[in-house]
């Protein structure tokens, strides 16, 4: 029996710990809320959950709601100076399995590939290959930018079971650079987040921030193209992250249970379309949210 394409959605939950995305006016999501989206996202099957130690208080407000039937994958916080590596991923990840109430959990990831590269980065590497020895994590990870992180972890020997990375109708980095294909390829799974630029590619022309204004005739293009094709902007970029067969997983964060059920919908919708190629950049500026100057 085949999978439906929406059992490949992950649900990203930093809304839920804080004020997260530029299009989030409402603010953190409320825990009752909070409740409704893990309970519709049980109700389709979606299996897995992404979060951080650094989400604000993510982790608490899922575990206390239970999430026992999830796999959950978290993030380790920054290495802070003076601190003791071959305990210290020990004790960040029972701090989060305490606050995510579970004995263990599937992925455990490192926030920032630095730490992985840096001069504790081989002690770091292998305390997590020791948390999976001990059955704590099922597998390991990393979160980054840029692929080109990729090219020096390759070169130092590390060895992961999980990269997540971000990839959207812009930011085809991922893919272009043929690391989408080489990852899947070793057997990892990639998991990837930002299919809406943080909410950027769903806005309003009317409603984006100043710092947005010189892209504003390719958002507009963006936003006639998906009308001509036919979609709605959440279906053009849940349909393209869904149509790389190599993506395992396609985290998704949202504000309301209705947002969620969209893109649940979304995602059940089949588009035989081809994306114009100028859709793809290499801005830096643009593509990637630690660059961004918001008013």
């Amino acid at each position: 029996m085949l999978k439906k394409p929406y059992a490949r959605i992950a649900l990203g939950t930093v809304q839920f710990g804080m004020k997260y995305g530029i299009s989030n006016v409402s603010g953190q999501v409320k825990n009752l809320e909070v409740k409704k989206i893990l309970d519709r996202a049980s109700d389709y099957n979606i299996a897995s959950i992404d979060t951080a130690a650094v989400y604000g208080d993510s982790e608490e407000i899922i575990g206390n709601i239970g999430v026992s039937n999830f796999n959950v994958v978290t993030k380790l916080p920054a290495i802070t100076s003076g601190v003791d590596i071959s305990s210290w991923a020990l004790i960040c990840l029972n701090t989060s399995l305490k606050k995510l109430n579970l004995n263990k959990i599937y992925g455990l990831l490192v926030h920032r590939s630095e730490d992985l590269l840096g001069v504790n980065g081989n002690r770091l590497y292998k305390s997590l290959c020791s948390l999976k020895h001990l059955g704590l994590v099922q597998k390991i990870g990393v979160s980054i930018y840029s692929p080109k992180e990729l090219d020096l972890l390759y070169e130092n020997n590390i060895s992961l079971d999980i990269v997540q990375s971000p990839f959207n109708i812009f930011d085809r980095r991922l893919k272009s650079s043929g690391w989408l294909e080489r990852l899947k390829f070793d057997g990892v799974e990639v998991h990837i987040r930002s299919i809406f630029l943080q909410g950027l590619l769903l806005q309003k022309l009317e409603n984006i921030d100043s710092y947005f204004y010189k892209w504003r005739e390719l958002l507009n293009n963006f936003d006639q193209w998906a009308h001509e094709s036919g979609l709605s902007r959440v279906e053009a970029c849940v349909n393209f992250a869904l149509s790389q067969k190599e993506i395992d997983k396609v985290i998704v964060g949202v504000l309301t249970d209705n947002q969620l059920k969209e893109i649940i919908f979304a995602s059940e919708k089949k588009y035989n379309i081809k994306i114009p190629g100028y859709f793809e950049l290499n801005d830096k500026k643009l593509i990637n949210p630690t660059y961004w100057n918001i008013s």
